[in-house]
């Protein structure tokens, strides 16, 4: 694993004034085992459009729970067809149908929201992680999201040792908004992921 030689003390500290791009060029020279993840939510673009001019051949990673909103699905399609997207989805093993029934779609108050979590994108992503056994994993995490990321960096270790690289980390909103007018790329307003729930929690995928 890579995890044996890269410092990413000294390389967080030597890519912070790099541009995204720039970062994405020194991550793609560590290995050929890599993904990227996306969930087409708001600013999935910006990260999904550097791979069209980068590496179109990236295994693009889509745990597709069965719950997202129409929008999302629109928004899914569009970059895939602009960007020529490799994706590969993930579903549930057990259907929507049974879920609703058997779970419903439980707020995260509720004791049985672990369990529908697990189901619909904790074990699809696991099962995605154990296919392609990446050893690079570019994420599109920022600082100021959530507590645990808060505590990342362009570069951290997943528990099971995949470098984690995340190019647009100390990028704001406003950054983005600009890239995206700049770049005449689509934004995914309307995005609402029923695992995470709220903007400011964790739907779990990075806390694996």
């Amino acid at each position: 694993m890579i995890n044996q030689y890269v410092d990413i003390n000294f390389w967080n500290k030597e890519l912070k004034n790099r541009t995204p791009e720039e970062i994405i060029d020194w991550a793609l020279k560590l290995s050929k085992k890599r993904i990227v993840t996306t969930s087409f939510g708001k600013y999935s673009a910006v990260l999904l459009s550097t791979f069209y001019r980068k590496d179109k051949n990236i295994k693009v990673v889509w745990c597709d729970t069965g719950y997202n909103i129409p929008e999302t699905y629109e928004h899914a399609v569009d970059l895939m067809d602009r960007f020529q997207l490799n994706v590969q989805t993930y579903v549930p093993l057990q259907s929507k149908a049974f879920t609703d029934l058997t779970l419903g779609l439980p707020s995260i108050e509720d004791p049985n929201h672990v369990e529908f979590t697990e189901i619909v994108k904790l074990e699809p992503f696991k099962r995605a992680l154990k296919e392609h056994n990446p050893e690079v994993w570019f994420t599109n995490i920022r600082v100021r999201q959530t507590k645990l990321r808060e505590s990342k960096d362009i570069l951290s270790y997943s528990k099971n040792g995949i470098l984690k690289v995340s190019p647009f980390y100390y990028w704001t909103d406003q950054d983005l908004d600009k890239y995206v007018d700049e770049h005449d790329l689509p934004k995914n307003s309307t995005y609402f992921d029923p695992v995470k729930a709220l903007a400011n929690r964790e739907c779990g995928i990075h806390l694996q």
